[in-house]
């Protein structure tokens, strides 16, 4: 269930060290996003991003995260049209019409920061535009749920309503979490509202919880699979998804965007 039990909700001098982190992963994906074009391979824009967050003093988080007993030896995940999340980065050149979703943690000083984007690679089909934009919102729409006095399900609520109303996939494998101290924390941050029975926790929101919030969403179905390397997560069906996620803090108005 949770990788890390820690402590839920952080100190203001806490929450400055991550928004310091947060602010590394923002300034990286607005840099990452002048450098997408086709021609451009996925390794290329990892290998830029390392260097971007090694010159400001931090260090990449997905850099040599173990899951069991492998270890992931980049420092983003790229995911190209239906990869879902944890893509690896390779020598495959971008085309007009892909997506590709950035996936990009950092620590710097013992504190973290986590964000994602999906960017288009060129001109790309309206329905996959709408794809994008639709998991954008979802994504602000959670965020404004993030308020002191609210569940984590009302973020999940947000998330999945919106975007379903939309004809469209929410996967459940996969979900956001907290984060502070370590990349992942408690709590785990569904995107869609759980049975109890799947053992997530409907915790009342307070103010200075931090929470990664980073919906997944399918053009087609919300099942998914694992590709043969492990690590990157496909849609069942080939169609494109998309992943957007912030950083952020539980206020008393909604969350408090650290990853700006």
């Amino acid at each position: 269930m949770f990788r890390n039990a820690t402590k839920l909700i952080k100190s203001e001098s806490e929450i400055a060290k991550m928004r310091v982190s947060s602010h590394i992963v923002a300034e990286c994906l607005n840099y990452i996003e002048t450098l997408i074009k086709p021609g451009v391979t996925p390794l290329e824009l990892d290998l830029a991003a390392e260097k971007f967050i090694t010159e400001r003093g931090a260090y990449p988080a997905f850099k040599g995260y173990k899951v069991g007993r492998q270890t992931f030896q980049y420092s983003a995940c790229i995911s190209l049209n239906d990869a879902v999340v944890h893509g690896i980065p390779n020598n495959t050149p971008l085309k007009e019409g892909d997506v590709i979703s950035f996936d990009v943690g950092v620590e710097k000083d013992g504190w973290f920061g986590d964000g994602a984007w999906t960017f288009a690679v060129g001109k790309i089909a309206p329905a996959t535009e709408q794809l994008l934009q639709v998991t954008r919102e979802s994504l602000l729409l959670g965020v404004a749920r993030a308020r002191a006095g609210a569940r984590l399900f009302d973020i999940s609520e947000a998330i999945q309503d919106y975007c379903e109303s939309h004809g469209y996939g929410v996967v459940r494998e996969l979900v956001g979490h907290g984060i502070g101290s370590h990349l992942h924390e408690d709590p785990q941050v569904p995107n869609y509202v759980p049975e109890h029975s799947e053992g997530f926790v409907n915790l009342e929101l307070k103010e200075g919880m931090t929470l990664a919030i980073e919906p997944m969403i399918n053009m087609g179905t919300a099942r998914v699979k694992t590709a043969k390397d492990k690590w990157t997560v496909l849609t069942a069906d080939g169609k494109p998804s998309a992943h957007f996620e912030h950083t952020i803090v539980v206020r008393r108005d909604g969350g408090e965007i650290l990853t700006k």
